[in-house]
């Protein structure tokens, strides 16, 4: 199983003025510590389930370019973006730049979005939840054609495009990987099966289900469920020095049992150099032995 970094809060003890040197020394380390991918997530505001939403946030892709310089092997990606905040054409254009400067290791997350407060906030249109699925299988559709050999136009019900011309294309081959974050069984994981090389799911106790309604979904497609990577979100705890490390692991193992072979989330602590230590040294080596 592999680990994946998600760095969720910025509101860190040494302030705005510090924050780069000390981004920079968390994603260093915890790209030499071995995990797979860093993350950020894709939001202008803080989540409740992080912070107060007047805590200190980050401009994702901005923040993964940043990433990528501090950086050699991580993958790197946002769990995950929400169609409402960029045009299709422009995501495209970062992913690419992205993948393109970090020699390869660029992983698009995209989700059908849901953060109200942020959207009016700052003046992005909220459509309904129907028409937020739609711009989610249009984006699809539309970064898979810009990723894709020539540029010819792209039209749909949201979209008028004369050219799809992307160039540099991609280092990833074919193209990044997509990952489709959300455990909707009618819509979300439909797309999974449809589009997407890897879903991104919740630890919880429906779990179980959601797997086994992607296989239906990948039946009903024609596509193999084993072709799609299952990642789950999970908080990566070991405590502030490392107590906990067996507990985590015990959960690793758990999932690693359900076909998870991805797990990503926050890693509590983080700033504390024994934290990424112990998942330089325990963790992430008994991660990876996990089959």
């Amino acid at each position: 199983m592999k680990l994946g970094l998600q760095i969720p809060d910025f509101t860190w003890p040494n302030g705005a003025s510090a924050l780069g040197a000390d981004l920079a020394a968390v994603v260093r380390a915890g790209d030499r510590a071995g995990f797979d991918s860093i993350a950020v997530m894709d939001h202008f505001f803080q989540i409740g389930a992080v912070g107060p939403t007047e805590n200190d946030m980050l401009e994702a892709y901005t923040t993964l370019g940043f990433i990528a310089a501090h950086t050699e092997r991580a993958k790197l990606l946002t769990v995950v973006t929400g169609v409402l905040y960029r045009h299709p054409g422009l995501l495209a254009k970062a992913i690419t730049t992205l993948d393109v400067l970090s020699g390869g290791r660029a992983i698009l997350g995209i989700g059908a979005g849901w953060n109200e407060e942020e959207s009016r906030g700052l003046g992005f249109p909220f459509p309904s939840v129907s028409e937020r699925f739609e711009l989610l299988e249009e984006n699809l559709q539309y970064v898979l054609q810009m990723w894709a050999d020539g540029d010819a136009p792209f039209k749909s019900k949201h979209f008028d495009a004369g050219r799809l011309l992307n160039v540099p294309q991609a280092l990833s081959k074919p193209r990044p990987p997509i990952m489709i974050g959300g455990g909707g069984e009618k819509k979300t994981l439909r797309l999974v099966a449809k589009y997407a090389d890897a879903c991104n799911l919740f630890n919880g106790p429906d779990l179980e289900r959601k797997l086994d309604v992607l296989r239906q979904h990948c039946e009903n497609e024609g596509r193999d469920y084993d072709s799609i990577t299952k990642t789950v979100y999970h908080i990566l705890d070991v405590g502030e020095n490392g107590e906990k490390s067996g507990e985590l692991l015990a959960e690793l193992e758990r999932l690693n049992g359900l076909g998870i072979q991805v797990a990503l989330g926050m890693v509590p602590h983080v700033h504390r150099p024994v934290v990424l230590e112990k998942f330089a040294t325990e963790v992430i080596p008994a991660a990876e032995k996990l089959a």
